[in-house]
């Protein structure tokens, strides 16, 4: 059963999916003109655990997400991503471009300062969130602000939902807009088959937070696009 609350990790070990794009269908149309103009959407595997789910959450995401015809889609793994826990002096939100990140970190800045929306996939370890995943977000500062990011939970009995909790307190301190609706995937190890949910109402809850994530997009995007947001 998958709650559809905003918000323990076992089952078999399951390969890097690396990343991956997935093109979506032609655009919307607008006022009888078609907006081919797509949001480019990064879906975070938070964890980098051995024997971790949650390349194969990100996967089933991502699919449901490259089907909602308003976005490009790219899987960010962080267990292909250099992320060291100790942190230069300077804070980021001060540094800007001339932050010191490591070369492997490159490719995961340049997802992030290029996309539009985030999904961020995470289990729940200890009533929280992964080490790797908050190191990823120290990491930068200006690349999630006025972004909009929804969450994916898995875990246990709870789902996850300590994860997401702490991850939107987290979230809203670097001036990104949270999606209220999510998904939370309680005792996922017995609910989920060859990839995908048993539960056939999964879909229609993935549908309501990316319609809603979509909808923030679009609004976000136009606003820092038309105004400078005032960090």
């Amino acid at each position: 059963m998958l709650r559809r609350t905003r918000r323990a990790e076992r089952g078999p070990v399951r390969a890097s999916l690396g990343t991956v794009w997935l093109r979506t269908a032609p655009g919307l149309i607008v006022d009888g003109m078609e907006n081919t103009r797509k949001y480019k959407l990064v879906v975070i595997i938070g964890s980098v655990r051995e024997g971790r789910f949650g390349p194969t959450v990100a996967s089933w995401v991502a699919e449901q997400a490259g089907t909602h015809n308003e976005f490009d889609v790219q899987i960010v793994d962080l267990a292909d991503v250099d992320v060291p826990m100790t942190l230069p002096a300077i804070s980021p939100k001060f540094a800007g471009d001339d932050y010191p990140r490591p070369a492997g970190m490159a490719a995961l800045t340049s997802a992030l300062e290029e996309a539009d929306a985030f999904i961020m996939v995470t289990p729940e370890y200890n009533h929280s969130y992964p080490a790797s995943l908050k190191a990823a977000i120290d990491w930068h500062f200006k690349q999630w602000t006025a972004k909009p990011v929804a969450f994916v939970s898995y875990g246990g009995g709870t789902g996850g939902r300590h994860a997401v909790l702490h991850l939107e307190n987290v979230l809203t301190e670097l001036h990104a807009v949270t999606i209220r609706d999510g998904l939370s995937i309680p005792n996922y190890f017995t609910t989920w088959q060859d990839g995908r949910p048993l539960d056939s109402t999964v879909e229609g809850y993935a549908k309501s937070m990316l319609d809603q994530l979509s909808w923030w997009t679009a609004a976000l995007r136009t606003a820092r696009e038309t105004v400078p947001y005032p960090v």
